[in-house]
């Protein structure tokens, strides 16, 4: 049972960082809560402990990634875009594995 409760406060953690990364762009708002939930959907009957914790710790990845990584551009009056990353972009890093740098050039 106490995973039901972790697994419910990852959704609501992972839903509240797409409210918040993508606030006043509706479109990715509808799409990424959609895609929250068909992948917790997706995966409600898994009872393997391990795969549990794995998934979990896939949505709190998940939700650092958007809170942290990503940030929305604006149209301006001018008809550029302008970015504004907030506090909690400060400092943020993309870690990628040395295979993964090795595989992609």
């Amino acid at each position: 049972m106490a995973a039901r409760g972790e697994a419910l406060s990852a959704y609501r953690t992972l839903l509240r960082a797409t409210r918040k990364t993508f606030a006043g762009d509706s479109l990715m708002l509808t799409e990424s809560g959609s895609e929250v939930r068909k992948k917790f959907e997706e995966n409600r009957h898994v009872s393997s402990d391990g795969e549990i914790r794995r998934l979990l710790e896939e949505a709190r990845e998940a939700s650092q990634f958007i809170s942290t990584m990503i940030v929305q551009a604006k149209l301006s009056s001018s008809g550029g875009y302008e970015v504004k990353p907030a506090k909690e972009h400060a400092g943020a890093t993309l870690e990628v594995p040395s295979e993964a740098i090795l595989k992609s050039g």
